[in-house]
C-alpha cells in the first residue's frame, strides 16, 4: 500500500506557502508535503529528521505538527 498526503496536510502546506508569517521549516516542510502529494515519493533522511525533531519539539506549532506529521508518515521506514 503507497502513502499519499492527506487533503488536510496538502491544504494546509498550501496555505503556509503562501503564508508570509510561515518560519522556514513551516515552509520546506509544507514543500515536502506537496512534492509528495499523488505521487510515489518518500520523505528524505534530512527531512525526516527535521520533521521528526519538530514532533518531538513542545514549542512547535499545530501547524508545524500537522506538516511534519505528514512528512514522517511518508517515510521509507
Amino acid at each position: 500500500m503507497s502513502k499519499s498526503t492527506g487533503s488536510k496536510a496538502a491544504s494546509t502546506a498550501g496555505r503556509t506557502l503562501g503564508s508570509a508569517g510561515a518560519s522556514n521549516l513551516q515552509k520546506s516542510l509544507a514543500g515536502t508535503v506537496l512534492a509528495q502529494s499523488g505521487t510515489s515519493k518518500t520523505t528524505g533522511k534530512t527531512m525526516e529528521t527535521k520533521a521528526s525533531a519538530a514532533l518531538q519539539n513542545p514549542r512547535s506549532s499545530t501547524v508545524t505538527k500537522t506538516l511534519a506529521g505528514s512528512a514522517v508518515s511518508q517515510s521509507k521506514k
